[in-house]
């Protein structure tokens, strides 16, 4: 009897996961006792900000040439079900997917099948339906969008008054193109920095037009399968992974003014922004992800091979060269290169992306020199406090870069 299309795929993911490098198997495993000094002090630092922020749960990964030498959980997954944070707890990680997006037209790219230098109206001619006073929206490149440099809006849905029939992202296409007419560049394209998570929907929008595969379906085949992130997904958690979904929560003030710590559910949906903010998946599989990007291959020629295929080391050192630099004191980095965010002056030089979505907030940075990584999820936001929780979350970030210095 043939197999049905899930079928397949299930059975093409355990295969290709029977058949991959003892190597990449091994860089799984925990090295006990091998964390830097920094770790200790990074771990009572992340409990500390969650106790103060009213996080309900969260974790940490330490890596160091794709093996995770200590991983750190804090709080609940779900408070009111009793379920802990354990090391297969999934999460959502937000932005941190726009590094897939950027890794995917790397490496049409590098495949010939543009360029990132081509004309974005030359996939996407909708786009002219924009205001500009700059001149003309065919100024905009692809190496643009990659970079935050384009001129765009950063929310993607302009509408943030809580209404009932307001969704919690656009859905659909159409619905974004309906909105281009009443949008204006901010900014001459390529003169400056300007976060915009439209700008990965129209690089999907892109992959999707040369290669023929959804978005979705694009980064599994090309990414995903042949890393073996086996529990990383897109949209509602799959039926046999739901018991590690983590909940959500977000931190409010109640009409009384007191704080109150309300879930959001563990899954929602994220419509048409799943390329800048869609990935879920476990610290895990994040791991597995920054072996890929230090290059962990520990000389193991099949590894090597894989990596390759995936993306070229140098297609990826190109991706953390400067393209825009970044005001002075910026949290985010010192410049922008192509999706992932740079901070050289805080000494040896580190690249990577947070992510904040529903009540989820993430980082990934990686050490290319020393082959050191950390990540790290937590699963709530606090409102109530916003611009204290937001310094907080920024000082968390540089002490989890000194990490891995």
């Amino acid at each position: 009897m043939a197999l049905q299309p899930v079928a397949r795929a299930l059975f093409g993911a355990c295969a290709l996961a029977l058949a991959l490098p003892a190597t990449l198997i091994a860089q799984r495993r925990a090295v006990a006792g091998a964390a830097p000094i920094q770790w200790t002090e990074f771990t009572r630092a992340f409990d500390g900000y969650a106790r103060a922020d009213s996080v309900v749960g969260g974790g940490a990964v330490v890596i160091r040439d794709g093996r995770v030498l200590s991983h750190h959980e804090y709080g609940f997954g779900d408070r009111a079900a009793g379920e802990r944070i354990v090391d297969g707890t999934l999460y959502h990680w937000a932005s941190i997917t726009k590094t897939l997006t950027a890794i995917a037209i790397m490496q049409l790219r590098d495949r010939g099948r543009l360029s990132l230098d081509d004309r974005v109206t030359s996939y996407i001619p909708e786009l002219r339906q924009m205001h500009s006073r700059f001149g003309s929206i065919d100024q905009i490149t692809i190496r643009m969008l990659l970079s935050h440099s384009a001129g765009l809006q950063n929310p993607t849905w302009p509408y943030r008054t809580g209404r009932s029939w307001e969704p919690f992202e656009p859905t659909r296409w159409e619905q974004l193109v309906s909105m281009m007419p009443y949008q204006e560049l901010e900014f001459r394209p390529g003169s400056q920095f300007g976060y915009s998570n439209p700008a990965f929907i129209y690089l999907a929008r892109i992959i999707e037009q040369l290669t023929g595969d959804p978005y979705a379906t694009y980064i599994q085949k090309n990414i995903w399968t042949p890393l073996s992130l086996t529990r990383s997904y897109f949209g509602a958690t799959p039926y046999h992974l739901t018991r590690w979904r983590s909940n959500n929560y977000t931190v409010r003030r109640d009409s009384s003014a007191r704080e109150v710590v309300a879930a959001n559910g563990r899954d929602f949906d994220p419509g048409i922004t799943i390329p800048n903010s869609g990935w879920n998946a476990p610290l895990g599989d994040l791991a597995a992800y920054a072996g890929f990007l230090t290059h962990a291959t520990k000389n193991d020629t099949s590894l090597t091979r894989l990596y390759e295929n995936v993306l070229k080391q140098s297609s990826l050192k190109e991706m953390w060269q400067p393209v825009v630099r970044l005001p002075a004191g910026d949290d985010l980095g010192d410049a922008v290169g192509l999706s992932f965010f740079l901070f050289p002056s805080e000494g040896t030089p580190v690249v990577g992306h947070t992510g904040e979505q529903a009540g989820f907030r993430s980082f990934i940075y990686v050490n290319p020199q020393n082959g050191m990584a950390i990540i790290g999820a937590l699963n709530t936001v606090d409102e109530a406090r916003a611009e204290q929780s937001a310094a907080g979350w920024a000082k968390l970030t540089r002490q989890a870069r000194e990490v891995i210095k």
